[in-house]
């Protein structure tokens, strides 16, 4: 068995601070399977408990992992982990969690648990570090519960946080990812699941999971407009700058019994470069616990900025994100549950690049939180 500000004020940082060449170029033909590792069920690290991992991001100089539970300061504080892995070019060997960090509110307090406090609580999902900063992002789904009972609105959030979860500063959003008690805006869970730096830690994309109510149905079984958004933020400023358009592909199997909870959508995105994204996509239905995880390679060179664009139900882009099918992972054979996360890691020893993969097992038993390791084949 395997081995357990102010504006001025931010523009000057950034413009003070030399940008080191760190910037990733990968092309990626093929991605090759080398191992699943499964972090147990309830595992305990720190008086926390270690689930709900729903993004993952490497330093390649210190030669960590980190990676965000999505709980909601529900069992223990909203928090982020780090992690060394063993590894070799055949198997997981061993992975070692290393340090747990609470996420700090601007106050410098951890933040509230649903029942303590709706409006603040947070719902975190993509993590990314930047080497050049020494600082993380982290995005917050926020929250929208509209019933006879009960409406909770909380707009969504993009922080970033020093090395020890204190909070510097977050990303102005722009009025269309404001939630709404109306079906306008963002679906509730369906907000900023992926994120990745890009031009050298300059720019931020960050995807939506779903269509925004104004831009389309979600995915169904059969081809349908279900446009999602991508946002595009120059980080120094700290605004988004550009959005574009990506259609997702239909829900890949039929829930089981009919009607019942389907669902498919973007969990994370990662820059290789040369202006061009790799997509992930995420498919669910009642029925079958398993899930089903495309890879796409995605091309913004050409793509329309649809910034000014208030529906895409009425105004279909003309020019959207292109994309091309990498990998289906049910083409594998294996099991492969919620998966969320993805990063480029260290090298293999053949010299190759490793990609990673997290699953969120939502602290169910029925769900693992699985650890992918891929070996990338690059063209050249």
């Amino acid at each position: 068995m395997k081995s357990f500000i102010l504006a001025c004020a931010v523009l000057v940082m950034y413009a003070c601070s030399p940008f080191k060449k760190v910037t990733v170029q990968v092309t990626p033909q093929s991605l090759r399977l080398i191992d699943v590792y499964d972090i147990p069920y309830q595992f305990s690290f720190r008086e926390t408990t270690v689930g709900g991992l729903s993004g993952i991001d490497y330093d390649h100089k210190q030669q960590i992992f980190y990676t965000i539970s999505d709980d909601r300061s529900s069992l223990q504080p909203a928090r982020f982990y780090s992690m060394k892995i063993l590894f070799n070019d055949q198997q997981i060997d061993t992975v070692l969690f290393q340090q747990v960090v609470t996420l700090k509110q601007p106050n410098g307090q951890p933040y509230p648990s649903s029942k303590e406090n709706p409006q603040q609580t947070p719902d975190p999902e993509a993590i990314r570090y930047d080497p050049i900063q020494k600082q993380l992002i982290w995005t917050s789904e926020g929250e929208r519960i509209v019933t006879a009972k009960d409406t909770v609105i909380a707009d969504p959030s993009i922080h970033l946080v020093d090395k020890t979860g204190k909070y510097i500063r977050s990303l102005s959003l722009p009025d269309n990812l404001r939630m709404s008690a109306m079906e306008k805006g963002p679906r509730r869970n369906g907000v900023v699941e992926g994120a990745t730096f890009a031009n050298n830690y300059q720019t931020l994309f960050v995807s939506l999971e779903e269509p925004r109510y104004e831009d389309g149905p979600q995915a169904a079984l059969e081809p349908n407009d279900a446009w999602v958004r991508l946002y595009q933020f120059n980080m120094a400023y700290g605004k988004a700058v550009a959005q574009y358009a990506y259609k997702l592909d239909p829900v890949a199997y039929a829930p089981n019994p009919a009607g019942s909870f389907m669902v498919n959508g973007i969990p994370d995105i990662m820059d290789i470069g040369n202006n061009r994204l790799l997509v992930m996509e995420r498919s669910f239905s009642t029925g079958r616990l398993a899930c089903t995880i495309k890879i796409f390679m995605v091309d913004l060179n050409g793509a329309e900025d649809i910034s000014a664009v208030k529906s895409l139900k009425n105004a279909p882009p003309q020019k959207p994100l292109r994309k091309k099918l990498l990998l289906n992972l049910d083409e594998l054979g294996i099991y492969t549950d919620n998966v969320e996360g993805m990063c480029l890691g260290p090298r293999l020893k053949n010299g190759k690049r490793s990609l990673w993969m997290i699953a969120d097992n939502n602290f169910s038993p029925l769900e693992r939180s699985q650890l992918f390791l891929f070996e990338v084949n690059e063209s050249l």
